[in-house]
């Protein structure tokens, strides 16, 4: 390997944090609470990647109800957070060695910024990032390519950005990494089947997150 990329920026949600069974547990209690039962866990999931807000509306009847049912998941999630966030393992060793190689680390996320740096905090990775870039911080979030464009102006490399990669397991983060003129780094250990992510053809396939220490630009 000839080089390093110049910046590794990461999703959190489904690729650094494991926080899927969070995520559901925070779902059904929702649909249960204001629509009685839960649909398909398969329809959250298929859109986990774009903000909470977002996913929440496809379920409600109409904007009141959708805030309401946005309220309940922050307040339940908020309750049920700490004890069921965890690290992917390897996260915080594959984050250290890139440090150590001067590669600049950013995290680029639909979740909000109160909840982001409380999940990597709960993971132990808070201290590995150089940057986090939030849907609240941004005009249009994931799959829009602007929380992407912000990490690259911040490490001022909006000139270079091939010399990036964007490692993320949803096609939203494909979509915004591609946009934006970086690499993208399919993460198969999250919740997307590899036929989701292959119509967005990344650049790499990652099977483990160790296998992002093998690439360079």
């Amino acid at each position: 390997m000839s080089r390093d990329w110049s910046a590794v920026l990461f999703d959190l949600d489904g690729t650094l944090a494991d926080t899927v069974e969070l995520i559901l547990r925070s779902y059904r209690h929702t649909m249960e609470t204001h629509l009685g039962e839960a649909p398909p866990d398969r329809l959250f999931l298929d859109t986990m990647g774009k903000p909470l807000p977002t996913q929440i509306r496809d379920f409600a009847e109409d904007e009141a109800q959708a805030e309401a049912m946005r309220q309940t998941y922050v307040s339940f999630q908020r309750e049920i957070h700490d004890d069921m966030v965890k690290p992917y393992p390897g996260a915080d060793s594959v984050l250290e060695e890139l440090r150590g190689r001067g590669v600049k680390l950013g995290v680029v996320t639909s979740k909000a910024s109160g909840i982001a740096a409380r999940t990597l905090e709960a993971c132990g990775l808070f201290g590995h990032i150089d940057f986090l870039v939030c849907h609240d911080e941004v005009e249009k979030p994931k799959p829009d390519p602007e929380s992407v464009v912000r990490a690259l102006e911040y490490f001022d490399l909006t000139d270079r950005p091939g010399d990036v990669i964007f490692v993320g397991d949803s096609p939203f983060d494909m979509q915004a990494g591609r946009g934006a003129g970086t690499k993208t780094g399919a993460a198969l250990w999250g919740p997307f089947e590899r036929d989701a992510l292959e119509a967005q053809q990344p650049d790499y396939w990652f099977d483990e997150i160790r296998s992002v220490l093998e690439t360079a630009p």
